[in-house]
């Protein structure tokens, strides 16, 4: 991790010189590291619902192809082609953001580690921030409970966002719903122990995670909508020419 850790420890200090407080200077990094991960998350959920949109067709592939499943991945693929729709791209961005994140946690579990000795940084996560006497110590209760409840309503949100539309109650969706309290509980249970310094990061970054499931929802709704005026335009559109045959037929006749 500290090839990641190293890095990011320096941009902390840089943060640190420019603002002179250890405990803003995490704030600042949680908002940069976030919004520099958005588009990637973004990514992913419009994937999602991507997937969502092509159900009906993927569906009816399966059904038409079950016995042949190399004509089944020919259609599917053909079907991802017109829709422009990558299936590793709902992955990709988790796979980028895994070590971003646990070289933040190796960084803030122990900043001196990745971090020029005998420069101001050597003391400055032993500040005291708000009503945290020393950010390099665990807050009992005050942080804990804001990373818990954050975390809860993030991952309920990133779970009602990633459901398929239609989706059948199954296995994932049960480990959904046993996660969605045990993550939470979990992450208040770790961060009683976690310097505060650490505790900041993860319920800031959660909060900011709920602002962008927000504005994703919004997205996500005006996709929906194009895609509902789409296949009403391509409804409509067979009518007319079912009608314009029928007329034809009528004519002949």
């Amino acid at each position: 991790m500290g090839i990641i850790a190293k890095p990011i420890g320096y941009f902390l200090m840089l943060i640190y010189k420019l603002v002179g407080n250890y405990g803003i200077s995490l704030i600042i990094l949680t908002v940069i590291v976030k919004v520099a991960l958005y588009p990637m998350y973004a990514k992913q959920i419009k994937s999602t619902a991507n997937l969502g949109d092509m159900s009906e067709k993927t569906k009816d592939i399966q059904r038409r192809y079950a016995d042949d499943k190399e004509k089944m991945n020919e259609e599917m693929q053909k079907v991802y082609a017109e829709s422009g729709f990558n299936p590793m791209s709902g992955c990709l961005p988790m796979l980028i953001q895994f070590p971003i994140i646990m070289g933040l946690f190796a960084l803030l579990r122990n900043p001196m580690k990745y971090m020029p000795a005998g420069s101001e940084m050597m003391f400055a996560n032993h500040e005291a921030f708000l009503w945290i006497k020393d950010l390099a110590q665990p807050d009992i209760w005050v942080l804990p409970l804001a990373a818990g409840i954050a975390t809860f309503f993030a991952f309920s949100m990133n779970s009602a966002m990633t459901q398929q539309p239609g989706a059948s109650p199954g296995q994932n969706q049960a480990m959904n719903a046993v996660m969605k309290y045990f993550f939470p509980i979990s992450i208040l249970w770790l961060a009683r122990s976690y310097p505060a310094g650490l505790a900041i990061y993860w319920a800031g970054g959660q909060f900011m995670q709920i602002f962008f499931n927000l504005r994703i929802n919004k997205i996500k709704d005006k996709m929906k909508e194009e895609s509902d005026r789409r296949k009403l335009t391509a409804k409509a559109e067979k009518e007319i020419a079912r009608k314009r045959r029928a007329r034809m037929k009528g004519s002949y006749n």
